[in-house]
């Protein structure tokens, strides 16, 4: 029988119990070991409904449930434990000091650093625990990762985000091998989540004007992340029609108008949430707002109603809300962005929707593609974060580099080096990733956490034995995984026998596990399946390999690569040696990353931002094989593992490319990965490959942990936007609206007439135009200002080596400065000396840009005025950014 009505009913603990409720409300137990073993000791896991199969670790240590499903006697027994009353005191007393004393963010306040009062950071989702599914991939778990060092360092930050009531989906396999979706129904109240409530107690809204007289309300719910609020926008209210209610269904779903409204309430509605949430608790209100991706760029144009509804006006508030806003892209390929249809957009804004104040023109054109090759039909999410972001960054320096050549229209006349988009390489929460053993080596050596090169002192043979033993851990988990999985697609139990003989925990093992986009490549290894059977079934040096992963419900490409991987597992000749395992997820990947000797990634370079599941896996010991991608091309040396060489050149095609770089790959494996493994010394250790799980548990570790990627953003992003937006007070604003304004308008004007280069005295310039290490030149340029003055400009040399196109890299700036006043035709004349430091083909050119205090860098307007006979490209001259 099926109930017609579901709720819950929420356990009454005793007095004495009472802190259990503090302990498990506040999702720092998700990374606290002390505080899940406090809960794993009040009894065994709750009863599970018929026919579900509760995994070791798949729902390990959920403090919600657990007390959801704890018997009255049970409760009742350890109110009278005296042992465990204090262990819970203790526990109590742990979580107090880690939200109330004082942290790294608060020493460098209290030292005179000029930080934010507070920081507002959006994402479409978080990845915190298993137990809070509302994260699909990588970047949910960057924000998760991102919230967790933000609370261990002490940054005043809130996170906003939605709560999906069917989360992403749950995976499944056919008999076939075919990727089956399923949505179960999350309710808020069995999660670790409360209620944001009014003073008088009802439930906090927000709410959204939507065209027609409709109305998109929505209610927020809390998560504590340690010291860090996290607030989900929740349109499953009575309240709204039956469409606004499925607004939150599910992460990603639906077609571009379901999308459209939730990354309005993501934004908009993220930023009343705010809000609402500061006026209600005393928080200090957000001084810097962080965009997560494009998905949460409307939260700009929410700010700047704010500012314009108090008089500032449209021009001045939007450059208020530049100054205090950070924008991180995580795409490396145009087709990553949310592109909607113009005409959708501007039905939801303007007179009949949102934002009355601020005209739909306005805000399409600040998504406007107005670059070459751009599409003037769509409005664009990632180019309306931008222009609303006086700071942006990409997660990785690779990435950054990609994010500027693939954003640089924007900055026209610039060189893509110059487009102010800088990097700040992701990084991976070490207590939600490291293994519980990884610690408890480090304990027993004395190595303090965080401190570098860590494992220098450990003997070889207990480095190896932490080895094994995580690896046998994870062929126990692959096993019950795999029968679970198997039962799922119908087989029968007495088919199952050979999942006993599945993966040998003295086998070296790799592991490749994430989402199913082409570029990834899931079947890459499976190019030549002959040599990688070879490889699998080696009978001196044999290989096994876990791989799971999800395609989006709407990818039939990715679920046939899903269905061809799968197949080529279950063929009775290799199925012991190769896994895949449906479901990847948080608990899944808490196992996977540790007990794997390899790592592997092979992405199509550049295509990868970052890939942080390889830094999860070295973290824990494990070596890594990867295309140099993302992070793996900025931090790999030979001590931490394998790069595949790459065969992206512009002659190859794509079938020959794949062929090469999975040659390249089992070459790899075969030649140099598995002899490394297997080769043992006198002591019967591979005491090479010991030496490279030394190196990267020591050295590379430090590097990839999220306390330093979000301590870079704090000090490179963070601090320098809560500067900005200080010093733009209503009249600076307004100043530097205007002055804008006027730039624009005369910057046609700009012009630059005439350069010369005077050789100095002591200078052995020839007449053939060669030059001698170490002289200097004299630059001279006229230029015109039509209405500006020179307290308006910069004008630069910009010089360097050069190609044989005689472009410009590897470049340096030089300012020159004005060298007396107008001459006869209203040209300006600078002077300024060019040193010739560098040898081989070298060339300059000079520019004008504008220049002002409050930029936070010259290409900052998107224009400049070049020489005439520079070939610029389009709209260099003076197509401005914002």
């Amino acid at each position: 029988m099926k109930a017609i009505r579901r709720f819950t009913v929420r356990p009454v603990l005793p007095e004495a119990l009472r802190p259990l409720s503090d302990l498990a409300r506040n999702l720092r137990w998700s990374w606290h070991t002390g505080t899940q073993e406090l809960f794993r000791a009040i009894g065994p896991e709750p009863p599970q409904p018929p026919r579900a199969r509760d995994l070791r670790g798949a729902q390990e240590c959920d403090p919600v449930r657990l007390l959801g499903a704890v018997s009255a006697g049970r409760l009742d027994e350890l109110a009278h434990d005296e042992p465990f009353l204090h262990r819970l005191a203790g526990a109590a007393q742990d979580l107090r000091d880690y939200l109330e004393q004082p942290r790294w963010y608060q020493e460098q306040v209290a030292g005179g650093a000029e930080l934010p009062a507070a920081v507002a950071y959006f994402s479409p989702e978080f990845g915190v625990t298993a137990a809070l599914p509302q994260y699909s991939g990588g970047l949910g778990i960057l924000a998760g990762d991102h919230l967790k060092a933000a609370s261990d360092l002490g940054v005043p930050l809130i996170g906003v985000g939605l709560l999906y009531r069917y989360g992403y989906f749950r995976q499944s396999l056919s008999r076939d091998g075919w990727q089956q979706e399923h949505y179960p129904v999350l309710d808020p109240n069995e999660l670790p989540l409360a209620l944001l409530r009014e003073r008088d107690g009802t439930p906090a809204r927000v709410t959204l004007t939507l065209p027609g007289g409709r109305s998109l309300h929505a209610r927020i719910w809390q998560a504590l992340v340690g010291r860090v609020p996290l607030l989900m926008l929740d349109s499953g209210v009575e309240e709204n029609a039956p469409g606004e209610r499925e607004v939150t269904d599910r992460l990603y779903g639906g077609g571009s108008e379901h999308r459209l409204l939730q990354e309005m309430l993501l934004g908009i509605g993220g930023v009343r949430a705010v809000r609402t949430y500061c006026r209600l608790t005393g928080h200090p209100a957000p001084e810097v707002f962080h965009t997560n991706e494009g998905h949460a760029g409307f939260l700009g144009l929410e700010r700047i109603r704010e500012l314009a509804g108090t008089g500032l006006g449209l021009d001045a508030a939007t450059e208020t809300v530049r100054a205090g806003t950070v924008f991180t892209t995580h795409t490396p390929v145009p087709a990553g962005i949310d592109r909607f249809d113009r005409e959708l957009v501007a039905r939801h804004f303007g007179d009949d929707g949102e934002l009355p104040g601020v005209p739909a023109e306005r805000v399409l054109d600040l998504g406007t593609e107005s670059y070459p090759g751009g599409d003037p039909g769509v409005f664009n999410m990632a180019v309306m974060g931008l222009r609303l972001a006086q700071r942006a960054n990409g997660v990785s320096t690779l990435h950054g580099s990609v994010s500027r050549e693939m954003f640089a229209g924007l900055w026209p006349g610039f060189d893509a080096a110059e487009v102010p988009i800088t990097s700040v390489t992701n990084g991976v929460h070490a207590p939600t990733w490291v293994a519980p053993e990884v610690f408890e080596l480090r304990g027993r050596h004395g190595a303090a956490p965080g401190s570098r090169d860590w494992a220098t002192g450990i003997p070889d043979r207990e480095l190896w034995e932490l080895r094994r033993t995580l690896r046998a851990e994870l062929v126990t988990e692959v096993r019950e995984r795999l029968h679970a999985s198997w039962l799922a697609r119908g087989a029968a139990p007495a088919e199952l026998g050979w999942i006993d003989g599945v993966l040998d925990p003295d086998v070296l093992t790799i592991g490749f596990a994430r989402r199913v986009p082409s570029y990834k490549r899931l079947t890459l290894m499976l190019r030549d399946r002959e040599r990688l059977t070879a490889l699998l079934l080696h009978p001196d040096r044999p290989v096994q390999i876990v791989v799971a992963g999800k395609a989006h419900p709407a990818d039939d490409g990715g679920k046939r690569l899903v269905r061809e991987l799968v197949r080529f597992s279950d063929d009775p000749r290799v199925r012991h040696r190769v896994v895949f395992l449906p479901d990847y997820g948080m608990a899944m990947a808490q196992r996977l990353y540790p007990g794997c000797d390899v790592w592997l990634n092979n992405p199509l370079r550049p295509l990868e931002a970052c890939g942080t599941s390889g830094m999860k896996a070295a973290l824990n010991g494990c070596l890594n094989l990867s295309v140099r991608d993302g992070w793996w091309d900025e931090w790999y040396e030979p001590d931490f593992g394998w790069a595949i060489p790459t065969a992206d050149g512009p002659v190859v095609d794509e079938e020959r490319r794949d062929d090469l770089e999975a040659a390249a790959l089992y070459e790899l494996i075969e030649d140099r990965v598995a002899p490394r493994f297997y080769d043992r010394g006198e002591a019967g250790l591979p005491e090479r490959w010991i030496e490279m799980v030394r190196r990267t548990l020591g050295v590379l570790g430090p590097k990839v942990l999220a306390g330093r990627m979000v301590g870079e953003y704090v000090e490179r992003l963070y601090g320098p936007a809560a500067r900005a937006g200080r010093a733009l007070d209503a009249g600076a604003a307004r100043r530097l609206a205007d002055w804008k304004a006027r730039v624009r308008a005369a910057w046609p004007q700009v012009a630059v007439d005439h350069v010369e280069a005077v050789a100095s005295a002591e200078a052995s310039t020839a007449a053939d135009g060669s030059a001698e290490l170490g002289d200097t030149l004299t630059l001279r340029v006229r230029a015109a200002l039509g209405a500006l003055d020179p307290g308006d400009v910069e004008v630069q040399a910009v010089a360097g080596r050069v190609d044989e196109d005689d472009g410009i890299f590897d470049a340096q700036v030089f300012p020159l400065k004005p060298a007396g006043g107008q001459d006869l035709e209203g040209r300006w004349l600078y002077e300024g000396p060019l040193a010739l430091d560098r040898t081989g083909p070298y060339g300059y050119t000079v520019r004008v840009l504008p220049a002002h205090p409050l930029l936070a860098s010259g290409a900052e307007p998107g224009l400049v005025a070049l020489p005439p006979e520079t070939a610029a490209g389009e709209g260099a001259g003076g197509v401005p950014l914002l």
